[in-house]
Formats: structure tokens, C-alpha cells, sequence
């Protein structure tokens, strides 16, 4: 064997390790990126759930005819704003997900404004569209606690893969950022309770 093969052979070998280490991490990476962007598009979802009841409800309420107007009209404006606030999943960053929860906190709050309201009403809280409501609102509330917890342990799993050494040395190299794990408003953690409100 020529001498010079040798080193030839061994840069050959270090290189293929180099290559399949950054292929490696690659594709680690985009499968761990994409999977915390399809659970956020769940939060989404599940927030869209919400949004979706919320107008049902708003409709059976208006059938009330002597309904405080101003709550309806708080409660309609707030799910505007809540809905119009939306986040590209390739934009997790902390400021737009704050931005998001905001409008989120907005129309929690403004939703149990209503519900507090509604105690005034006895022909609204025996009204069985309205008993069905309440309760998928309740269900949904939950499923938005789950959805978040399930985004952020996917981003978790992603951030830590970007972040240990050697990792982060690629991570830079192929541009992949850290993503922004949703975090709640102190105190907003807990799902709204509308089922309290209507018990005797």
C-alpha cells in the first residue's frame, strides 16, 4: 500500500464522521422542530374550540332580551381580539407568545364576567343549550391546559437537543434557535371555572 493512501484513507474516515454527525443532528433537529410546531398548532386548535363555543354561548344569551348589553359587547370584542391575534409557528417567540396569552387572558376574563352575570338569570341557567355549553366549555378548557403542557415538552426535548455539547456548535451553524415555551400570567394558569358559577 502507497504511503501516501494512508492519510488520504484517514481524512476520508473523519470526514464521513464529520458528515454523518451533522446529518444526524439535522435531521434530530427538523423532526423535533416540526413536532413542537404541530403541537402548538393543537393549542391553537384548541383555543379555536373555545373561541367557537364562546360565540354559541353569546348567541343563546343574546336570547335573553333584557341581558346587560355591555357584557355581551365585552365578551364579543374580546373574542375579536383574541382571534385576530395569531402566531406564525416559525415566530414562537417569547414576545408573540406574550402577546397571544394576553389576548387569551382577555377573553378568560371577560368570559367570567359573563358567567357571573348570567347568576341573575334563572331562565338562562336552566336553558339546556346553554347547561350544554357550559359544560363542553369546561372540557375545552382542559384540553387547552393539556395542549400547552404537550407544546412545551415538545419544545423542551427540542431546545435540549440544540443546546448540549457538541450540538450547539451545529446548532448555530444550521440556524436553529432556541424556541419559547408558553408561559402563563401569574395566576391564569388555572382553566377559567364556568361549571361553579351555574351550581345551586
Amino acid at each position: 500500500m502507497k504511503k501516501w493512501l494512508i492519510p488520504v484513507i484517514v481524512i476520508g474516515v473523519i470526514l464521513y464522521a464529520l458528515y454523518s454527525w451533522g446529518k444526524g443532528f439535522n435531521n434530530e433537529a427538523v423532526v423535533l422542530q416540526e413536532d413542537a410546531k404541530t403541537k402548538w398548532s393543537n393549542v391553537e386548535s384548541a383555543y379555536q374550540r373555545r373561541s367557537d363555543l364562546i360565540g354559541n354561548l353569546v348567541s343563546t344569551v343574546k336570547a335573553a332580551a333584557d341581558f346587560e348589553k355591555s357584557t355581551l359587547t365585552e365578551v364579543i370584542n374580546a373574542r375579536s381580539k383574541a382571534t385576530s391575534t395569531n402566531i406564525d409557528a416559525n415566530n414562537l417567540t417569547p414576545e408573540t407568545m406574550a402577546q397571544f396569552q394576553q389576548a387569551q387572558t382577555g377573553l378568560a376574563g371577560a368570559l367570567s364576567k359573563l358567567m357571573v352575570v348570567v347568576e341573575r338569570y334563572p331562565e338562562l341557567k336552566a336553558n339546556e343549550n346553554f347547561r350544554d355549553l357550559q359544560n363542553q366549555l369546561e372540557g375545552t378548557e382542559n384540553r387547552i391546559k393539556i395542549e400547552r403542557d404537550r407544546f412545551n415538552a415538545d419544545v423542551n426535548k427540542y431546545n435540549k437537543h440544540i443546546k448540549i455539547f457538541p450540538n450547539s456548535i451545529l446548532a448555530g451553524w444550521f440556524n436553529f434557535d432556541e424556541m419559547a415555551r408558553y408561559k402563563s400570567n401569574p395566576g391564569s394558569e388555572n382553566a377559567v371555572d364556568v361549571g361553579e358559577k351555574f351550581k345551586e
